[in-house]
């Protein structure tokens, strides 16, 4: 399941095929807060059934290779299913606050070497997302008042909102969706209650299916 939260909170909860209607939520449109026309949506409809394709071995494979895949298969090394977002998510997510120095955030993803955070109001609420793309001028040759005017904003200033959310028992594949729906690196993960319990990138996504033992993205 998916939510979208702004600077007023909660705006929108529905599946993957509704979200896709809103389209303030994608990379293009920003800094808007979300109005009642936008969340007209059409019926929702079935999610076609996604069924992994059968492959074939090749024959004649190198002899290093069969035995480097029989290494890291053995029988007693079982797949683990992988379909979840709790699965994979980071957690807890680094976060930052809205009035905080665009200074010190830059500071906080460094220091984590994250791309980007989920950002909550005073309250601890989500309200929108900090890339580090964001934080920097875009100036070609930003002067030193320049990039000190710059750096004293507060993160609320530059922040995407709306920003997209999904839950820790949605279908990786869905999450995987709206990633590409959007453009966005990643999306904060919530609990029922709207609360921040972790974030999923899309290096979380591509680091799980490399990891050892194997791992089952399709289930």
């Amino acid at each position: 399941m998916f939510s979208v939260y702004g600077i007023t909170g909660r705006v929108f909860t529905g599946t993957v095929e509704q979200l896709r209607h809103i389209d303030k939520v994608n990379a293009v449109a920003r800094l808007h807060p979300i109005e009642a026309n936008d969340l007209v949506l059409e019926p929702e409809f079935s999610v076609p059934t996604f069924e992994a394709e059968t492959h074939h071995p090749k024959a004649l494979l190198p002899a290093t290779a069969v035995a480097a895949y029989t290494q890291v298969s053995q029988p007693d090394t079982p797949r683990q299913p992988l379909d979840k977002v709790g699965l994979l998510m980071t957690q807890p997510a680094v976060t930052v606050r809205t009035n905080v120095p665009l200074s010190i955030a830059a500071v906080l993803l460094a220091r984590h070497r994250v791309g980007q955070v989920p950002v909550l109001d005073a309250k601890g609420q989500l309200v929108g997302l900090l890339l580090r793309t964001d934080i920097y001028p875009t100036l070609e040759s930003p002067s030193a008042t320049d990039w000190a005017d710059r750096m004293a904003l507060p993160v609320a200033s530059v922040m995407w909102t709306p920003v997209a959310s999904v839950t820790a028992d949605t279908d990786i594949r869905r999450v995987a969706q709206v990633l590409l729906d959007t453009h966005l690196p990643g999306l904060p993960v919530v609990d029922d209650n709207g609360t921040l319990t972790g974030f999923v990138s899309r290096t979380d996504i591509l680091r799980s299916v490399a990891n050892d033992p194997p791992l089952d993205v399709w289930g």
